[in-house]
């Protein structure tokens, strides 16, 4: 499947820049930090999107491995 390539490879590149940066390379920490925030705001899309598109809370946790409570406490709080 497409996005399971794609998801791969991100997590190939990723990886890959954090050893980048375990052998050295301090300025390369922020770009990191920046990723980790871009993740979470593209998670946070991705379950607003799911949500809109009729998936429960109970549907997205279960992928997350987590509770329902705990996806809904995290992402679904009031939309700005």
């Amino acid at each position: 499947m497409e996005n399971d390539d794609y998801a791969s490879f991100t997590r190939r590149v990723i990886a890959a820049h954090g050893r980048r940066i375990a052998r050295g390379d301090i300025e390369g920490i922020t770009a990191l930090a920046e990723i980790a925030t871009s993740l979470d705001a593209a998670m946070g899309l991705a379950i607003r999107g799911l949500r809109a598109n009729g998936y429960s809370w109970n549907d997205i946790a279960s992928r997350l491995g987590i509770t329902r409570q705990a996806a809904q406490q995290r992402w679904g709080g009031n939309p700005s």
